[in-house]
């Protein structure tokens, strides 16, 4: 395995991990780590693969969303104010993440390689020695002993080989884990499977309207509190992260889709578990001036802790979230990520307006 700190991937602190909420509910930056995930990929990746299967939109099951209007946002993010009213139209969306063996069909019908499987252009680093510039990604390797959270690099390493067959680097498998959320995806995979599913990604309107289903001012997703008659609802960390993981919710890592309950609209895992990628560029600010009726984000993406850098949102949190280092699973909160960047606690699903009954 390589470890390509600072060659590579780790090039700011947690993309956006020192973004502070409101100061009586964070005693610091650490407990809001927007994403909680590796930070940005540099964007070497050019080129996208624009396969299209016409034929190939899925009947996989979706749940169809009559759309209303919510309060959208949280006053505990400063990236998710202000709250305000937004109206969507109905869609469909996938009921779970989409799955290894969902994202095994698209490319064995397209001969589709993710980005993290693609070769690095050394031009993209310069003096970076060639040989280092193994293609992989990020994944979570926690220490055995306690340590400082301001550091993400110690729980944080770039593995060549590293790639949605292998999402823990060369010497792991999605054999026997055909039904657990696809990661290692980046937002560019996401998108070129959606778009040979006949599908789309959804907007972050649309992921938050689907996953409060109904519940506007709840803390979670799933209510007000964070363990509902004593049991756990959603994948996140338990204990001391990130070198403790208690497993109390019976999950080190990701949990096969449908693990848990689905919420009031019948989606599963829409908090916890993976990271979904949405379809809106990411601006901390776009709340503020966001059209009330269907918004899709914002023209162009811009953040302040890196400059130039496209950015989407993600929604959700992951298996890693925890009120000690990471609360961005709570209801209204926003991750953000490079789009050439994948993880392994990082995935997607899908959404479709048009009806489906004769796919």
């Amino acid at each position: 395995m390589i470890r390509l700190t600072i060659y590579l991937i780790f090039i700011s602190f947690l993309a956006g991990c020192n973004q502070k909420g409101d100061n009586t509910l964070l005693a610091s930056s650490k407990k809001d780590c927007i994403s909680c995930r590796a930070t940005s990929r540099l964007a070497a990746f050019a080129s996208v693969a624009n396969r299209e299967n016409k034929s190939a939109q899925t009947k996989d099951e979706m749940v169809w969303i009559a759309g209303g209007t919510f309060q959208m946002g949280a006053d505990d993010f400063p990236d998710a104010k202000p709250i305000h009213a937004v109206t969507v139209d109905g869609f469909y969306m996938d009921e779970h993440e989409v799955t290894n063996a969902q994202f095994e069909k698209f490319v064995m019908a397209t001969g589709y390689l993710t980005v993290s499987e693609r070769p690095l252009n050394p031009a993209d680093y310069p003096g970076v020695p060639a040989e280092k510039l193994a293609p992989g990604s990020a994944v979570f390797t926690p220490p055995d002993h306690k340590v400082s959270l301001d550091d993400p690099l110690q729980w944080w390493q770039y593995i060549s080989g590293a790639d949605w067959k292998h999402p823990q680097g060369p010497g792991s498998t999605i054999k026997g884990h055909e039904n657990e959320p696809v990661t290692q995806v980046s937002y560019v995979d996401a998108a070129a499977y959606a778009k040979w599913a006949g599908k789309r990604l959804p907007t972050e309107a649309e992921w938050e309207f689907a996953a409060r289903a109904g519940k506007n001012n709840s803390k979670y997703y799933w209510g007000n509190e964070l363990k509902p008659k004593g049991k756990w609802v959603a994948n996140i960390f338990q204990g001391s992260f990130p070198e403790a993981n208690t497993i109390e919710d019976g999950y080190k890592t990701v949990a096969p889709v449908k693990s848990f309950a689905p919420n009031g609209f019948g989606l599963y895992d829409m908090d916890g578990n993976v990271w979904e990628w949405c379809e809106d560029y990411y601006r901390p600010d776009y709340y503020k001036n966001s059209v009330s009726k269907n918004p899709k984000g914002p023209s162009d993406s811009f953040d302040p802790d890196e400059p130039g850098t496209v950015k989407r949102v993600q929604r959700g949190g992951s298996f890693l979230c925890s009120d000690q280092y990471c609360i961005r699973y709570r209801a209204g909160s926003r991750g953000k990520g490079e789009i050439s960047s994948a993880s392994n606690n990082l995935g997607f699903r899908c959404v479709k307006v048009s009806a489906i009954k004769n796919l």
